[in-house]
């Protein structure tokens, strides 16, 4: 695939890129969401993290059913054909606005993720597959900061939308009667539309765009080099590869507590004594460490240190970060200064910043786990990559656990964080000995 495609490798990565920016945008605008949809549609904390639910909960369903349409259509072809799927659940964004219906809103969402399980399914592997596999940690690093870069963009813009004025509006709702109190909510649902209208077309526009471009296609699996692998051929199904189920469960959790890293900050804010105003713009800090993570593991790995190594480090260091966050105390102050002419004003209780940084300590994870669990899967690539996407679905499962958590008697918003600990535990054994299980 190198040698034949060697011109169209950068253009291609270029168009993975610009779809992993399309995953960050999207998945990072959940985190504006739940304190959104919590406000307009009055949920509980555990009701409003089920945006991450329906959300993530549509890779688990439609990560296989992918991996055939890939191999019926192909991944360009695939890959904008998740697009289109995309668009059209923004656009129920509209109807479910207009009724202030959650469930409705938890139906565009989960076909927002059928879309995005697509399009995951096929760019990941695809962005391994180009080049040697010892840096592919490097190039899905890479496509990354494409991903966080959006990340930022979407809080910034949806969250200056619809959660603009947003502790004004809460305590006006404490005192109004019920009709006015509808009528209010009605119009503060109705704030989604427009920019949810923008992102279906843009949706569609890449999806056209993608659907009349050129990209080399990876080769399948029967005619791949892995296979010549005596222990590949050997194996009759994909569940055969003990290495490949402990990174699937691997991944489950790390995407779980990589949610709750950033879905989770709007609240932690609160509960540490910050304005909504000020708490919905804190999940920009971890993506600030994600990035400054990404970077680090660009210019690392593998030259400084294997992605094994680093993927070790980065346990052990998260669950020191995660011990911080629930252990420091501190009053809710705020630090202005002036930058180029402008005035900003940052947080200056310590566990804001401690669990801002689990951004950095997380980025390399993704990278480092999936090229390790689909190495040596030969002609199981596509399934494995199907299965990896499947465990999305701990950003379902995990954010509301810990929302449910945080409400039980004696726990609190930040000491539920210790729930994290254990998921991290998993992922080190994974970098330690499971990535090796069931190999010669």
């Amino acid at each position: 695939m190198q040698d034949n495609n060697k011109n169209n490798y950068g253009f291609a990565l270029l168009i993975i890129g610009l779809l992993f920016f399309i995953f960050g945008f999207i998945t990072w605008a959940n985190s504006q969401l739940i304190p959104y949809l919590k406000l307009a549609c009055q949920l509980t904390t555990t009701q409003s993290y089920y945006v991450a639910t329906a959300f993530f909960a549509a890779y688990f369903v439609m990560s296989i059913p992918s991996s055939y349409v890939l191999k019926a259509t192909g991944f360009k072809k695939g890959m904008s054909l998740g697009l289109f799927i995309m668009a059209i659940g923004a656009l129920i964004f509209i109807p479910a606005a207009n009724a202030r219906s959650f469930p409705l809103f938890l139906t565009g969402l989960f076909i927002i993720g059928t879309g995005l399980a697509l399009l995951q399914t096929a760019s990941n592997p695809y962005a391994a597959a180009i080049g040697p596999k010892e840096s592919a940690a490097r190039r899905i690093s890479i496509m990354g900061v494409c991903n966080k870069i959006a990340g930022i963009i979407a809080i910034y813009t949806l969250g200056g939308i619809i959660l603009k004025d947003g502790d004004a509006l809460e305590q006006q709702l404490t005192t109004m009667d019920p009709v006015m109190k509808a009528q209010t909510l009605d119009a503060l649902a109705q704030k989604v539309i427009t920019p949810y209208t923008w992102i279906a077309v843009a949706f569609a526009v890449v999806g056209l765009l993608l659907f009349f471009t050129h990209l080399p296609e990876i080769p399948d699996e029967d005619n791949a080099p892995e296979v010549q692998n005596a222990t590949a051929v050997q194996k009759s199904s994909v569940l055969e590869f003990p290495h490949l189920v402990i990174g699937v469960l691997a991944l489950f959790l790390y995407v779980g507590v990589e949610v709750i890293s950033y879905d989770t900050f709007t609240g932690f804010g609160k509960y540490l004594g910050y304005s909504l105003d000020v708490s919905k713009h804190l999940a920009t800090y971890t993506g600030y460490t994600l990035l400054l993570g990404y970077g680090i593991g660009i210019w690392a790995i593998p030259k400084y240190i294997s992605q094994r190594k680093a993927l070790a480090v980065a346990c052990i260091l998260s669950m020191l970060l995660v011990v911080l966050s629930v252990t420091t105390n501190g009053e809710a102050g705020l630090k202005t200064f002036t930058l180029m002419g402008q005035e900003l004003s940052i947080p200056t209780h310590p566990a804001v910043w401690f669990f801002a940084l689990l951004g950095f300590s997380n980025s390399v994870m993704w990278p480092a786990i999936f090229p390790m669990a689909i190495d040596g899967l030969g002609r199981f690539t596509k399934m494995g990559s199907a299965l990896l996407i499947m465990a999305i679905v701990g950003g379902a499962i995990l954010p509301p656990l810990y929302g449910r958590i945080s409400e039980l008697n004696g726990i609190n918003v930040q000491t539920a964080y210790y729930m994290m600990i254990p998921a991290y535990l998993f992922i080190l054994y994974f970098a330690l000995k499971g990535y090796r299980m069931g190999k010669r």
